[in-house]
């Protein structure tokens, strides 16, 4: 059984594959010349009325799989999640061995699922031959599925946990769908639904303490990571939200989004990807504003492959979304206090301070809205490469939040800002996509009036999805200036990322280790990195280097 509830964010393990890839890779290059389940599924809930099944697929073989119906006379999906069903006496069975391993069941010292799924068989296996029962194998694997979903996996939403198509889930009170947002099928409602007051509560207040939070009639709102890295923000009973207990989950991706990801969504050109590759190697400051769900944290996770490999990366967040894979990475998190009359929280502005007297090459704050926007803009005066996140829709509304209360960042601050990308989460084609609609430089302020002078480089074309270059680049130019280039060589720089990024993407090069090879060696040998590109060696080599 896989570990739906063991913690996937394994920093040191990934980034030292990642090295040990690149080292690999980095040893070949310079010596290089020149349709749903197939089986038939122990999970058997049926499917009623007049719906047309459009796609189905596993979410955890062979026990539960998802059927996503299309309904002529509502006209909209539906997602329906299909477990085994339980005969009479199976159902008594199980409520026995529920009794029986209560005590382990819940026990809080063992963190690890794999682990806890281990003693729970062990366990389960022991109270059978204790029993006297011999369970036919259907039997046997039906009430253990229901044991490890509910009190390893997340009980009633546990498919939803596992199925990767999934970005968010929400529950947004009593007798109520539960709907999710699927990465084909968008917004879907589901055949889950919380009719029972009490069991939301408990649902609630168990997803809540997952994610070593607390949450109560007191205190009705909470937010927390949960092990897998999923965050989850929940209301409890009708203080706060008068249809019952709720929660929404922002699922953690795996797989985060790499830069070939934002190329074939067309979330951006691979014009912008060379242009913040460069800019970003080149220690240029950097903010992604958008509104909610318009993928900035998404795109900023992604561009941080472009940061130099062993450059030293201390990321701050509130919960925890960035995944980097760089060794040289600390990552940190704000901790509330135990009680809010005692103190003891540590908050984003006490981390960056801490952060800034480790020497560090570049810093990623998850997003700002307080007062540690002012320190991190003195980061960036004081020539430290930044980068962050904020809600604002548009150039002018950055300037204007950054500017005013709460954050009350001095005007004259603000250029050592050198890059906004604005996106926003649209309708394109009758789907929701999300797109760059535009890239802003900061050049400085107007000595007359004191204003921010602004450059807009790139800009989102609505009527044919695509994206246009409005103009010189004054970053470029600095960065030319910098590295004592001509406008021939800027030019050959920006046409070679911009070949090898398309390469990734036509070839559908999208994990995390191959572009962290292919961009390093490019830093390292980029004359060898193009030759074997256009000979076609390149893929053969990092297939080699990933063995």
């Amino acid at each position: 059984m896989d570990d739906a509830g063991g913690t996937a964010l394994k920093e040191m393990p990934e980034s030292e594959k990642t090295r040990a890839s690149i080292e690999s890779a980095m040893k070949l290059i310079e010596n290089a010349g020149g349709n749903g389940p197939a089986s038939k599924p122990i999970a058997s809930t049926a499917l009623r009325g007049e719906a047309t099944e459009v796609e189905r697929y596993w979410v955890y073989e062979p026990y539960s799989y998802v059927s996503i119906t299309y309904d002529d006379k509502g006209m909209e999906y539906k997602y329906n999640v299909c477990e085994p069903e339980m005969t009479e006496s199976e159902l008594e069975i199980l409520e026995r061995v529920y009794d029986d391993l209560r005590d382990l069941l819940i026990r809080g010292d063992i963190e690890d699922a794999g682990k806890k799924e281990a003693i729970l068989k062990k366990a389960y296996d022991s109270l059978l031959n204790m029993y006297g029962l011999k369970l036919s194998k259907a039997s046997y694997d039906n009430i253990y599925y229901y044991l490890v979903r509910n009190y390893i996996g997340y009980g009633r939403i546990d498919a939803l946990m596992r199925d990767g198509n999934i970005e968010d889930i929400s529950c947004n009170g009593i007798g109520t769908p539960v709907f999710l947002f699927h990465r084909r099928f968008q917004n879907i409602k589901t055949n889950i639904a919380f009719d029972d007051e009490q069991e939301l509560n408990t649902m609630v207040t168990l997803l809540v303490q997952r994610g070593g939070r607390h949450i109560s009639l007191a205190e009705p709102i909470s937010n927390a990571t949960l092990p897998d890295g999923s965050r989850i923000e929940a209301t409890l009973g009708r203080e706060v939200t008068t249809r019952g207990s709720s929660f929404t989950i922002r699922k953690f991706r795996a797989d985060p989004f790499t830069p070939v990801d934002l190329i074939k969504n067309n979330t951006m050109s691979s014009d912008i990807l060379a242009y913040l590759w460069l800019a970003i190697e080149n220690n240029k400051s950097l903010l992604f504003a958008g509104g909610t769900a318009s993928g900035k944290t998404s795109s900023l996770n992604a561009v941080s492959l472009f940061i130099p490999q062993g450059s030293k990366v201390i990321t701050i967040e509130d919960t925890r979304e960035l995944t980097l894979f760089h060794s040289n990475w600390l990552a940190s998190v704000t901790r509330e206090g135990p009680l809010k009359q005692q103190g003891g929280e540590i908050d984003m502005y006490e981390l960056l301070r801490a952060a800034l007297r480790q020497r560090p090459e570049y810093i990623i704050v998850g997003e700002v809205r307080g007062r540690e926007a002012l320190t991190l803009f003195q980061a960036m005066n004081t020539g430290h490469t930044t980068y962050s996140t904020m809600h604002a829709g548009s150039i002018q509304a950055v300037v204007n939040r950054l500017l005013n209360d709460p954050i009350n960042v001095p005007n004259m601050m603000l250029q050592a800002l050198n890059i906004v990308s604005i996106q926003e989460l649209l309708e394109v084609g009758g789907k929701k996509m999300r797109r760059v609609k535009s890239i802003v430089e900061i050049t400085g302020i107007d000595p007359r009036t004191n204003n921010l002078r602004v450059n807009e480089l790139f800009r989102w074309d609505s009527a044919h999805d695509t994206y246009e270059r409005l103009g010189d680049s004054y970053v470029l130019g600095s960065i030319m200036e910098k590295l004592g280039w001509d406008r021939n060589r800027l030019s050959r720089e920006i046409k070679y990322r911009v070949e090898i990024l398309n390469y990734l993407a036509h070839e559908d090069i999208r994990d995390y280790r191959s572009i962290g090879i292919v961009i390093h060696a490019y830093r390292m040998m980029p004359e060898k990195v193009m030759e074997l590109l256009r000979k076609g060696g390149l893929a053969d080599i990092l297939q080699a280097a990933r063995r």
